[in-house]
């Protein structure tokens, strides 16, 4: 009784300072936050499910910490704690094995000490570097929470429909936005009262192109990547499902194709594109049929949006002012590289101020203009490990409700690299790098529980009395 009588004598304590420093409303407000941070602890799933969700409709919703962060990473935060509470009780014993690509992951977060270190003694600007580097370890660590928390098939349903849900939300917000107004700086409002940081920049994005859709994630190739990224799994998920699954998977996979053309991201367009022509390639089923549909969808649109028809008739034409940056990024590229060897770490985003250079519109570059060529060679040893393990062997020929979770996560992460191409956002960018860990993860979880999914299928399956 004695350990029992002075908690509760503490915790009166406490709360009792809190109402005589705060008001009522703000101890209530600090009571639930403790709260749901014990709940979250104990029940670490329930938190992966929120970030889930508000990773991918509200991803940088801020809060303030003593340092200011977003609501879903503070919840990743979070979680991880809740995993490591289980971790000591002997709960997650067994779950975490160290194969070829997630020990490639640690040696990139363990190398990422260098350049954390060499920036913070030569870029002399404002930034937060610790606070920056632990968060990006922090989304990479994705990869590693997949299989400590996602261990039955329940489980990893429960995420996906998370993922989905949270990309609905976003895709109706932004697309009744800008039907509405078909102007993008209609959801500067939305997002100052959902406590974005930086209302300036925000401001600066929307007005350079106000014919292109806003969303929550701000600039519109950001929009592009993200819906690459869960456009595949929707489908799939869609398409071997029923009842109210089928409908959320089919719904997000269609406004997500209307929302990529409504944010006219031509990187993220060409990869879905590109990632189409694969399945066709590995005779996934009515991949074909896909591609026709997805192309008059297509014609259709680009014939009722005059914005979309100019967007596209310069997209690879070196007229275009975003691709005259793009080439001038290239060129100076060189310069940086010789400039800051070891890269310039995670004080603060390319370019360095009064370095009178550009930043790199290349997922891989930039690896080299944060971390330096060493930290690019470790990504591109992780994504190719990743490849190694997850790639089909052969044709598919069936889209199974085994398989579905497996072929949707290998396309929209190869979707995702393939926009590295034109965009870096999925080297650095906080949230949506966590996003695409997390089904580089779910994909190697789903090989690894069924390792005859990667199976070449034969076109005529033997019939029962047949050897």
């Amino acid at each position: 009784m004695l350990p029992g009588k002075f908690v509760s004598l503490l915790l009166g304590l406490v709360f009792g300072g809190l109402l005589l420093a705060l008001s009522p409303i703000k101890v209530m407000l600090v009571v639930a936050g403790v709260a749901v941070a014990l709940t979250l602890i104990r029940f670490p799933l329930w938190g992966l499910l929120i970030f889930a969700v508000l990773a991918t409709s509200i991803p940088y919703t801020t809060l303030q910490l003593g340092i200011r962060t977003t609501v879903s990473e503070a919840v990743l935060g979070l979680t991880w704690a809740g995993v490591f509470w289980q971790s000591f009780i002997g709960k997650t014993r067994g779950f975490m094995l160290w194969r070829p690509t997630e020990r490639a992951l640690m040696w990139l977060m363990l190398f990422s000490t260098i350049p954390f270190i060499w920036g913070m003694l030569i870029i002399h600007a404002e930034g937060n570097g610790p606070v920056n580097w632990v968060r990006w370890l922090m989304n990479l660590s994705m990869l590693f929470i997949v299989p400590l928390l996602l261990r039955t098939d329940a489980d990893r349903d429960k995420v996906v429909v998370a993922l989905l849900l949270g990309n609905l939300a976003m895709l109706l917000l932004s697309i009744f936005m800008f039907l509405k107004t078909r102007n993008a700086m209609s959801m500067i409002d939305i997002l100052t009262d959902l406590k974005y940081a930086h209302p300036e920049a925000v401001k600066d994005i929307f007005s350079a192109n106000y014919t292109r859709m806003a969303s929550p994630w701000v600039h519109p190739n950001l929009t592009g990547g993200v819906l690459v990224l869960f456009i595949p799994l929707a489908l799939f998920y869609g398409w071997t499902r029923s009842g109210w699954r089928r409908a959320l998977g089919l719904a997000v996979a269609v406004l997500g194709c209307a929302g990529l053309l409504l944010s006219i991201s031509r990187g993220a367009i060409v990869a879905l594109a590109l990632v189409l022509i694969w399945l066709a390639y590995k005779r996934v089923p009515n991949s074909g049929r896909i591609i026709g549909i997805g192309a008059a969808f297509a014609v259709a649109l680009v014939m009722f949006y005059p914005p979309l028809q100019e967007r596209l008739l310069t997209i690879f034409s070196t007229t275009n002012a975003s691709t005259e940056i793009r080439f001038d990024e290239y060129a100076r590229f060189p310069t940086a590289m010789a400039t800051f060897p070891l890269g310039i770490g995670f004080k603060i985003d390319p370019p360095v101020p009064g370095s009178n250079l550009l930043g790199i519109s290349n997922l891989w570059l930039n690896f080299i203009y944060k971390v330096g060529i060493p930290g690019m060679l470790l990504f591109i040893t992780v994504t190719l490990l990743w490849w190694r393990e997850v790639r089909p062997l052969g044709q598919v020929r069936k889209v199974t409700a085994d398989n579905a979770l497996w072929l949707g996560c290998i396309c929209g992460v190869l979707a995702a690299l393939l926009t590295g191409i034109f965009d870096h956002y999925f080297s650095f960018t906080f949230v949506l790098i966590a996003l695409f860990w997390l089904l580089m993860g779910m994909s190697l979880q789903q090989v690894r529980l069924r390792p005859s999914i990667t199976a070449p299928v034969a076109a005529i399956e033997p019939k029962d009395n047949q050897p």
